[in-house]
């Protein structure tokens, strides 16, 4: 049997720290759009007066926002070439660079933003954040404690801090920023999420409050949602685990870890073979290159003695995931029979 868990389920992007959050689909299309009339709204501005640096930095920031890098790089470097004397502007073009993944130009427009601006904390905060990324641990610390200095309650700099330390393995230090982040600002959903990981980590209950805290700001957080559930899934609480893991199924019903989850605790933990096997089916419906769970509903079929099923199960994973162990051990399994 394999079981998915849930470690560190944050995708860190250079300059933003974001976590994999679930949002209805109607609200992404309404952003959407939102973000296309902006942008139609400020081309018409710009027809009217072209010479506007600030016109085309907030065009360009729409733009990137859209992905549209291209077109984000052309605006902003109009911007500059009517006024190179702006910060922000230098900023936004190292967003830009970022995106594009250039990150020798991200932190080049960073610094040349700081010296036209030795109080910009929003520069230095993002060279804070790439040098996390660099894993440059000394910089960062280096970059997030001068933003702390100009303005004191700065809580991306404290949470930038706290994840240095979490990577470097100074987990105590890494709790007490996570929780200096909060204190700043109670609404930091990012520090909850980090504090509910890091104390499931420790097997530690005080996980199913930060996460709780998460989901109080985000309620359709599908990676706190994720947590809590693996929380519970790990700590005895299967009932519990799998109410979270529905939760999450009422949200993204295409969600194929939670229609997993819930047919591994049938299978192991409640040993309801038949309820498993049509759990692990519906995250093959979802995912048809799910090698694991073919496995698992194979197992299923094993335990049930619906030998053939099995073997046509771990034969499947093994086309989908070349020698899967679990796979070559349970026709093994079936072969010694």
């Amino acid at each position: 049997m394999l079981k998915i868990s849930f470690k560190n389920y944050f995708l860190f992007l250079f300059i933003v720290l974001i976590s994999v959050s679930c949002k209805p689909k109607h609200q992404e299309v309404n952003k959407s759009n939102t973000t296309l009339d902006q942008i139609a709204v400020l081309t018409e501005k710009i027809k009217k007066d072209d010479k506007n640096a600030e016109l085309y930095n907030s065009r360009a920031k729409l733009y990137l926002v859209s992905n549209k890098l291209n077109d984000a790089l052309g605006d902003i470097n109009k911007a500059i070439l009517n006024d190179d004397k702006k910060a922000d502007y230098y900023i936004t073009l190292s967003d830009i660079y970022l995106a594009m993944n250039l990150v020798n130009k991200t932190q080049s427009s960073l610094e040349k933003a700081i010296s036209l601006s030795s109080q910009s904390v929003e520069a230095y905060v993002r060279l804070a954040e790439l040098n996390l990324y660099l894993k440059k641990y000394d910089e960062t610390h280096k970059n997030a404690d001068k933003a702390i200095s100009i303005q004191l309650n700065t809580p991306k700099a404290f949470f930038i801090k706290a994840f240095a330390y979490k990577e470097a393995g100074d987990s105590t230090k890494a709790v007490a920023l996570f929780l200096k982040t909060i204190e700043v600002e109670p609404e930091y959903y990012d520090a909850y999420m980090q504090l509910g990981l890091m104390f499931s980590n420790r097997k530690n209950k005080l996980a199913i409050d930060y996460f709780n805290s998460a989901l109080n700001i985000k309620p359709q957080s599908i990676e706190a949602l994720y947590g809590l559930g693996m929380f519970y899934q790990e700590n005895g609480n299967q009932d519990a685990a799998v109410k979270s893991y529905k939760s999450i199924l009422a949200i993204d019903p295409k969600y194929k870890h939670a229609y997993y989850n819930i047919g591994y605790i049938n299978l192991v933990y409640k040993e309801d073979y038949n309820e498993a096997i049509k759990n692990f089916t519906d995250a093959i419906t979802v995912d048809q290159n799910y090698a694991e769970a073919y496995y698992n509903r194979g197992y299923a079929y094993e335990l049930l003695k619906q030998f053939d099923k099995a073997r046509n199960d771990y034969k499947t994973a093994l086309s989908k995931k070349v020698n899967y162990q679990k796979a070559v051990e349970g026709m093994n399994r079936l072969d010694k029979r």
